[in-house]
Protein backbone atom coordinates (compact mmCIF):
# COMPACT_ATOMS: atom_id res chain seq x y z
CA UNK A 1 0.00 0.00 0.00
CA UNK A 2 1.43 3.39 -1.01
CA UNK A 3 1.11 6.53 1.09
CA UNK A 4 -1.89 7.87 -0.84
CA UNK A 5 -3.83 4.57 -0.44
CA UNK A 6 -2.91 4.43 3.24
CA UNK A 7 -4.23 7.93 3.86
CA UNK A 8 -7.45 7.17 1.97
CA UNK A 9 -8.01 3.95 3.91
CA UNK A 10 -7.38 5.48 7.32
CA UNK A 11 -9.59 8.46 6.45
CA UNK A 12 -12.47 6.13 5.63
CA UNK A 13 -11.98 4.30 8.92
CA UNK A 14 -11.92 7.56 10.83
CA UNK A 15 -15.09 8.69 9.09
CA UNK A 16 -16.83 5.46 10.07
CA UNK A 17 -15.81 5.91 13.69
CA UNK A 18 -17.06 9.46 13.68
CA UNK A 19 -20.59 8.52 12.62
CA UNK A 20 -23.30 10.00 14.80
CA UNK A 21 -24.14 7.74 17.75
CA UNK A 22 -27.72 7.30 16.55
CA UNK A 23 -26.49 5.95 13.20
CA UNK A 24 -24.27 3.43 14.92
CA UNK A 25 -27.06 2.54 17.34
CA UNK A 26 -29.42 1.85 14.47
CA UNK A 27 -27.26 -1.12 13.51
CA UNK A 28 -27.68 -2.70 16.93
CA UNK A 29 -30.28 -5.39 17.52
CA UNK A 30 -32.13 -6.41 20.64
CA UNK A 31 -29.66 -7.79 23.17
CA UNK A 32 -32.19 -10.35 24.40
CA UNK A 33 -33.35 -13.34 22.37
CA UNK A 34 -36.80 -13.06 20.82
CA UNK A 35 -38.32 -15.49 23.31
CA UNK A 36 -41.96 -16.51 22.80
CA UNK A 37 -44.08 -18.08 25.48
CA UNK A 38 -46.41 -17.75 28.42
CA UNK A 39 -46.82 -16.71 32.03
CA UNK A 40 -47.47 -19.65 34.36
CA UNK A 41 -49.55 -18.81 37.44
CA UNK A 42 -48.81 -21.84 39.62
CA UNK A 43 -47.41 -19.64 42.43
CA UNK A 44 -49.37 -16.47 41.73
CA UNK A 45 -51.55 -16.78 44.83
CA UNK A 46 -49.94 -15.79 48.16
CA UNK A 47 -51.75 -18.72 49.78
CA UNK A 48 -50.76 -22.15 48.41
CA UNK A 49 -54.14 -23.49 49.50
CA UNK A 50 -55.76 -21.22 46.91
CA UNK A 51 -53.36 -22.03 44.09
CA UNK A 52 -54.81 -23.04 40.73
CA UNK A 53 -54.18 -26.41 39.13
CA UNK A 54 -50.50 -26.63 38.33
CA UNK A 55 -48.76 -26.69 34.96
CA UNK A 56 -48.29 -30.27 33.81
CA UNK A 57 -45.64 -31.97 31.75
CA UNK A 58 -48.19 -32.27 28.95
CA UNK A 59 -48.52 -28.47 28.97
CA UNK A 60 -44.78 -28.07 28.48
CA UNK A 61 -44.77 -30.69 25.76
CA UNK A 62 -47.49 -28.81 23.89
CA UNK A 63 -45.68 -25.50 24.29
CA UNK A 64 -42.53 -27.00 22.83
CA UNK A 65 -44.40 -28.75 20.00
CA UNK A 66 -46.15 -25.46 19.16
CA UNK A 67 -42.82 -23.63 18.87
CA UNK A 68 -42.53 -21.75 22.17
CA UNK A 69 -39.35 -21.43 24.25
CA UNK A 70 -40.10 -19.16 27.22
CA UNK A 71 -42.07 -19.16 30.46
CA UNK A 72 -42.32 -16.42 33.06
CA UNK A 73 -43.26 -17.47 36.58
CA UNK A 74 -44.83 -14.59 38.52
CA UNK A 75 -44.63 -15.46 42.21
CA UNK A 76 -46.24 -14.03 45.33
CA UNK A 77 -43.43 -14.34 47.86
CA UNK A 78 -45.77 -15.47 50.72
CA UNK A 79 -46.49 -18.56 48.60
CA UNK A 80 -43.12 -19.95 49.69
CA UNK A 81 -43.13 -18.80 53.31
CA UNK A 82 -43.89 -20.90 56.40
CA UNK A 83 -46.21 -18.49 58.23
CA UNK A 84 -49.57 -18.22 59.97
CA UNK A 85 -51.84 -17.12 57.13
CA UNK A 86 -54.68 -16.11 59.43
CA UNK A 87 -52.67 -13.09 60.57
CA UNK A 88 -51.09 -10.10 58.87
CA UNK A 89 -47.58 -10.78 57.63
CA UNK A 90 -44.82 -9.24 59.76
CA UNK A 91 -41.27 -8.15 58.88
CA UNK A 92 -39.98 -11.24 60.70
CA UNK A 93 -42.30 -13.52 58.71
CA UNK A 94 -40.80 -12.38 55.42
CA UNK A 95 -37.62 -14.35 56.17
CA UNK A 96 -39.37 -17.63 57.08
CA UNK A 97 -38.65 -19.61 53.93
CA UNK A 98 -40.58 -22.85 53.44
CA UNK A 99 -38.02 -25.11 51.77
CA UNK A 100 -40.67 -27.57 50.59
CA UNK A 101 -42.52 -24.77 48.82
CA UNK A 102 -39.27 -23.59 47.24
CA UNK A 103 -38.69 -27.14 46.05
CA UNK A 104 -42.11 -27.14 44.37
CA UNK A 105 -41.14 -24.01 42.46
CA UNK A 106 -37.83 -25.60 41.57
CA UNK A 107 -39.68 -28.66 40.23
CA UNK A 108 -41.59 -26.39 37.86
CA UNK A 109 -38.34 -24.74 36.74
CA UNK A 110 -36.72 -28.13 36.19
CA UNK A 111 -39.68 -29.35 34.14
CA UNK A 112 -39.55 -26.21 32.00
CA UNK A 113 -35.85 -26.73 31.36
CA UNK A 114 -36.54 -30.32 30.34
CA UNK A 115 -38.57 -28.90 27.45
CA UNK A 116 -35.97 -26.28 26.54
CA UNK A 117 -37.81 -23.30 27.98
CA UNK A 118 -36.02 -20.23 29.23
CA UNK A 119 -37.45 -19.53 32.70
CA UNK A 120 -37.87 -16.00 34.00
CA UNK A 121 -38.58 -15.89 37.74
CA UNK A 122 -40.56 -12.82 38.77
CA UNK A 123 -41.68 -11.45 42.13
CA UNK A 124 -45.22 -10.42 41.31
CA UNK A 125 -45.71 -9.65 44.97
CA UNK A 126 -42.44 -8.57 46.57
CA UNK A 127 -41.71 -7.50 50.14
CA UNK A 128 -43.29 -4.07 50.35
CA UNK A 129 -45.01 -3.91 46.96
CA UNK A 130 -47.55 -5.52 44.64
CA UNK A 131 -49.55 -4.05 41.77
CA UNK A 132 -52.59 -5.96 43.03
CA UNK A 133 -54.58 -4.98 46.11
CA UNK A 134 -56.33 -6.72 48.95
CA UNK A 135 -53.59 -7.67 51.38
CA UNK A 136 -51.38 -6.20 54.06
CA UNK A 137 -47.68 -5.39 53.60
CA UNK A 138 -45.67 -4.29 56.66
CA UNK A 139 -43.56 -1.74 54.76
CA UNK A 140 -42.97 0.03 51.43
CA UNK A 141 -40.35 -1.29 49.00
CA UNK A 142 -39.65 2.16 47.55
CA UNK A 143 -39.31 4.00 50.85
CA UNK A 144 -38.17 1.60 53.57
CA UNK A 145 -34.69 0.13 53.89
CA UNK A 146 -36.12 -2.81 55.83
CA UNK A 147 -38.26 -3.74 52.83
CA UNK A 148 -35.32 -3.37 50.43
CA UNK A 149 -33.17 -5.60 52.64
CA UNK A 150 -35.86 -8.29 52.55
CA UNK A 151 -36.25 -7.87 48.78
CA UNK A 152 -32.53 -8.44 48.30
CA UNK A 153 -32.61 -11.43 50.67
CA UNK A 154 -35.22 -13.15 48.51
CA UNK A 155 -33.39 -12.47 45.26
CA UNK A 156 -30.10 -13.63 46.69
CA UNK A 157 -31.79 -16.86 47.76
CA UNK A 158 -33.08 -17.52 44.24
CA UNK A 159 -29.78 -16.53 42.65
CA UNK A 160 -27.91 -18.88 44.94
CA UNK A 161 -30.26 -21.74 44.13
CA UNK A 162 -29.56 -21.28 40.40
CA UNK A 163 -25.96 -20.20 40.77
CA UNK A 164 -24.68 -22.66 38.18
CA UNK A 165 -27.52 -22.32 35.67
CA UNK A 166 -26.70 -20.46 32.45
CA UNK A 167 -28.35 -17.13 31.71
CA UNK A 168 -29.56 -18.79 28.53
CA UNK A 169 -31.85 -20.87 30.74
CA UNK A 170 -32.85 -18.58 33.61
CA UNK A 171 -33.37 -14.89 34.36
CA UNK A 172 -34.53 -12.85 37.34
CA UNK A 173 -37.36 -10.34 36.76
CA UNK A 174 -37.15 -8.12 39.83
CA UNK A 175 -40.65 -6.86 40.59
CA UNK A 176 -43.86 -6.84 38.59
CA UNK A 177 -45.14 -3.52 37.22
CA UNK A 178 -43.65 -0.97 39.63
CA UNK A 179 -45.59 2.12 40.67
CA UNK A 180 -46.10 4.32 43.68
CA UNK A 181 -49.40 3.49 45.35
CA UNK A 182 -50.54 4.75 48.70
CA UNK A 183 -53.29 2.26 49.50
CA UNK A 184 -52.52 -1.43 49.07
CA UNK A 185 -56.16 -2.32 49.79
CA UNK A 186 -57.73 -0.14 47.10
CA UNK A 187 -57.39 -1.58 43.60
CA UNK A 188 -58.33 1.77 42.08
CA UNK A 189 -56.17 3.96 44.32
CA UNK A 190 -54.11 6.54 42.46
CA UNK A 191 -50.80 5.27 41.11
CA UNK A 192 -47.81 7.31 40.03
CA UNK A 193 -44.40 6.69 38.51
CA UNK A 194 -41.64 5.56 40.84
CA UNK A 195 -39.06 8.39 41.02
CA UNK A 196 -36.12 7.36 38.87
CA UNK A 197 -33.55 7.61 41.64
CA UNK A 198 -35.60 5.32 43.88
CA UNK A 199 -36.13 2.78 41.10
CA UNK A 200 -32.39 2.80 40.42
CA UNK A 201 -31.59 2.29 44.11
CA UNK A 202 -33.91 -0.72 44.40
CA UNK A 203 -32.92 -2.29 41.06
CA UNK A 204 -29.19 -1.88 41.67
CA UNK A 205 -29.38 -3.36 45.17
CA UNK A 206 -31.33 -6.39 43.97
CA UNK A 207 -29.11 -6.90 40.91
CA UNK A 208 -26.02 -6.76 43.15
CA UNK A 209 -27.60 -9.35 45.48
CA UNK A 210 -28.24 -11.62 42.49
CA UNK A 211 -24.84 -11.16 40.88
CA UNK A 212 -23.10 -11.77 44.16
CA UNK A 213 -23.79 -15.43 43.39
CA UNK A 214 -23.04 -15.33 39.67
CA UNK A 215 -21.77 -12.26 37.85
CA UNK A 216 -23.33 -13.51 34.62
CA UNK A 217 -26.87 -13.85 35.96
CA UNK A 218 -29.42 -12.15 33.70
CA UNK A 219 -31.48 -9.50 35.50
CA UNK A 220 -34.66 -7.91 34.09
CA UNK A 221 -36.55 -4.87 35.36
CA UNK A 222 -40.19 -4.24 34.50
CA UNK A 223 -40.94 -0.84 33.01
CA UNK A 224 -41.84 2.01 35.35
CA UNK A 225 -45.40 3.30 35.67
CA UNK A 226 -46.98 -0.18 35.83
CA UNK A 227 -44.65 -1.59 33.17
CA UNK A 228 -45.42 1.07 30.57
CA UNK A 229 -42.36 3.32 30.45
CA UNK A 230 -38.66 2.73 29.97
CA UNK A 231 -36.29 3.33 32.89
CA UNK A 232 -33.47 5.58 31.67
CA UNK A 233 -31.95 5.72 35.15
CA UNK A 234 -30.75 2.08 34.95
CA UNK A 235 -29.46 1.89 31.37
CA UNK A 236 -25.86 1.70 32.61
CA UNK A 237 -26.52 -1.20 35.04
CA UNK A 238 -26.59 -4.06 32.49
CA UNK A 239 -30.21 -4.81 33.38
CA UNK A 240 -32.67 -5.74 30.64
CA UNK A 241 -36.12 -4.15 30.65
CA UNK A 242 -39.59 -5.63 30.24
CA UNK A 243 -42.48 -3.81 28.56
CA UNK A 244 -46.18 -4.69 28.41
CA UNK A 245 -48.67 -5.59 25.69
CA UNK A 246 -51.88 -4.20 27.15
CA UNK A 247 -52.21 -0.82 25.42
CA UNK A 248 -54.91 0.44 25.16
CA UNK A 249 -56.63 -0.91 28.25
CA UNK A 250 -60.08 -0.46 26.71
CA UNK A 251 -59.11 -3.36 24.42
CA UNK A 252 -56.98 -5.57 26.64
CA UNK A 253 -59.03 -5.17 29.83
CA UNK A 254 -62.52 -4.49 28.51
CA UNK A 255 -65.03 -4.84 31.38
CA UNK A 256 -62.34 -6.12 33.77
CA UNK A 257 -63.54 -5.08 37.25
CA UNK A 258 -60.00 -4.65 38.58
CA UNK A 259 -59.08 -2.27 35.76
CA UNK A 260 -62.13 0.00 35.48
CA UNK A 261 -64.20 1.77 38.15
CA UNK A 262 -67.36 1.41 36.05
CA UNK A 263 -66.79 -1.62 33.80
CA UNK A 264 -70.46 -1.95 32.88
CA UNK A 265 -70.56 1.42 31.08
CA UNK A 266 -67.59 1.28 28.73
CA UNK A 267 -67.77 2.09 25.01
CA UNK A 268 -67.75 -0.95 22.76
CA UNK A 269 -64.18 -1.80 21.67
CA UNK A 270 -63.21 -1.64 18.00
CA UNK A 271 -59.90 -2.12 16.19
CA UNK A 272 -59.22 0.02 14.35
CA UNK A 273 -61.93 2.57 15.08
CA UNK A 274 -63.34 5.35 17.19
CA UNK A 275 -63.83 4.25 20.79
CA UNK A 276 -65.09 6.94 23.13
CA UNK A 277 -62.96 10.04 22.63
CA UNK A 278 -60.02 8.34 20.89
CA UNK A 279 -59.34 6.68 17.57
CA UNK A 280 -57.61 3.35 18.09
CA UNK A 281 -55.11 2.23 15.45
CA UNK A 282 -51.78 0.59 14.79
CA UNK A 283 -50.23 4.06 14.75
CA UNK A 284 -50.95 4.49 18.46
CA UNK A 285 -49.18 1.19 19.13
CA UNK A 286 -46.18 2.28 17.07
CA UNK A 287 -45.99 5.48 19.11
CA UNK A 288 -46.32 3.53 22.36
CA UNK A 289 -43.48 1.13 21.54
CA UNK A 290 -41.14 3.70 20.01
CA UNK A 291 -39.26 4.38 23.30
CA UNK A 292 -38.82 0.64 23.82
CA UNK A 293 -37.48 0.17 20.30
CA UNK A 294 -35.05 3.06 20.84
CA UNK A 295 -33.94 1.35 24.05
CA UNK A 296 -32.84 -1.74 22.11
CA UNK A 297 -30.72 0.52 19.89
CA UNK A 298 -28.92 1.74 23.00
CA UNK A 299 -27.81 -1.80 23.75
CA UNK A 300 -30.44 -2.63 26.38
CA UNK A 301 -32.26 -5.94 26.04
CA UNK A 302 -36.05 -5.65 25.82
CA UNK A 303 -38.75 -8.31 26.18
CA UNK A 304 -42.53 -8.01 26.52
CA UNK A 305 -43.08 -9.94 29.74
CA UNK A 306 -46.87 -9.79 29.65
CA UNK A 307 -49.44 -9.29 26.92
CA UNK A 308 -52.89 -10.39 25.96
CA UNK A 309 -56.57 -9.68 26.42
CA UNK A 310 -59.26 -10.55 28.96
CA UNK A 311 -62.11 -12.70 27.75
CA UNK A 312 -64.82 -10.02 27.53
CA UNK A 313 -63.32 -8.24 24.50
CA UNK A 314 -64.98 -9.49 21.29
CA UNK A 315 -62.66 -12.16 19.93
CA UNK A 316 -62.27 -10.71 16.43
CA UNK A 317 -61.45 -7.28 17.89
CA UNK A 318 -58.89 -8.88 20.18
CA UNK A 319 -57.22 -10.78 17.33
CA UNK A 320 -57.07 -7.72 15.05
CA UNK A 321 -55.48 -5.60 17.79
CA UNK A 322 -53.12 -8.36 18.89
CA UNK A 323 -51.97 -9.01 15.33
CA UNK A 324 -50.88 -5.37 15.03
CA UNK A 325 -49.19 -5.44 18.44
CA UNK A 326 -47.27 -8.65 17.82
CA UNK A 327 -46.22 -7.49 14.36
CA UNK A 328 -44.56 -4.40 15.86
CA UNK A 329 -42.72 -6.49 18.44
CA UNK A 330 -41.69 -9.00 15.78
CA UNK A 331 -40.37 -6.35 13.40
CA UNK A 332 -38.15 -5.05 16.19
CA UNK A 333 -36.93 -8.43 17.43
CA UNK A 334 -38.79 -8.16 20.74
CA UNK A 335 -40.16 -11.38 22.18
CA UNK A 336 -43.32 -11.79 24.23
CA UNK A 337 -45.08 -13.85 26.89
CA UNK A 338 -48.86 -14.20 26.85
CA UNK A 339 -50.66 -13.77 30.14
CA UNK A 340 -51.43 -16.75 30.51
CA UNK A 341 -51.19 -20.30 29.13
CA UNK A 342 -54.45 -21.69 30.53
CA UNK A 343 -57.15 -19.40 31.89
CA UNK A 344 -59.13 -16.28 31.01
CA UNK A 345 -56.29 -14.73 28.95
CA UNK A 346 -54.91 -18.01 27.66
CA UNK A 347 -54.91 -20.28 24.64
CA UNK A 348 -56.58 -22.97 26.75
CA UNK A 349 -59.84 -22.68 28.70
CA UNK A 350 -60.31 -18.93 28.30
CA UNK A 351 -64.10 -19.09 28.85
CA UNK A 352 -64.83 -16.75 25.97
CA UNK A 353 -68.43 -16.86 24.83
CA UNK A 354 -67.75 -16.02 21.17
CA UNK A 355 -65.17 -18.68 20.28
CA UNK A 356 -65.67 -22.06 18.67
CA UNK A 357 -63.17 -24.05 20.70
CA UNK A 358 -61.24 -27.08 19.54
CA UNK A 359 -61.20 -30.02 21.91
CA UNK A 360 -57.58 -30.56 22.90
CA UNK A 361 -57.03 -33.54 25.21
CA UNK A 362 -59.94 -32.49 27.38
CA UNK A 363 -59.11 -28.77 27.22
CA UNK A 364 -60.77 -26.03 25.14
CA UNK A 365 -58.20 -24.70 22.67
CA UNK A 366 -58.52 -21.28 21.05
CA UNK A 367 -56.98 -22.34 17.76
CA UNK A 368 -57.22 -18.88 16.18
CA UNK A 369 -55.24 -17.32 19.02
CA UNK A 370 -52.66 -20.10 18.93
CA UNK A 371 -52.22 -19.68 15.16
CA UNK A 372 -51.70 -15.93 15.62
CA UNK A 373 -49.06 -16.48 18.30
CA UNK A 374 -47.28 -19.00 16.08
CA UNK A 375 -47.32 -16.51 13.19
CA UNK A 376 -44.81 -14.36 15.09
Amino acid sequence: MNRRDFIATTSMAAAALSLAPDVLAASKKNKLPRWKGFNLLDFFSPNPNNARQGTSEDHFRWMQDWGFDFVRIPMAYPAYLNIDRTKNITPADVYKIDEQAVDRIDNLVTMAHKYNMHVSLNLHRAPGYCINAGFYEPYNLWRDQEALDAFCFHWNMWAKRYKDISSKKISFDLVNEPSMREDMNDQHSKRSTVPGDLYRKVAKAAADAIRKENKKHLVIADGNNVGNTVIPEIIDLDIAQSCRGYNPGIISHYKAPWAHKDPANLPEPKWPGQVGEQYLSKKMLEDYYKPWIELTKKGVGVHCGECGCWNKTPHEVFLAWFDDLLSILHENKIGFALWEFAGDFGVLNSRREDVVYEDWHGHKLDRKLLTLLQKY
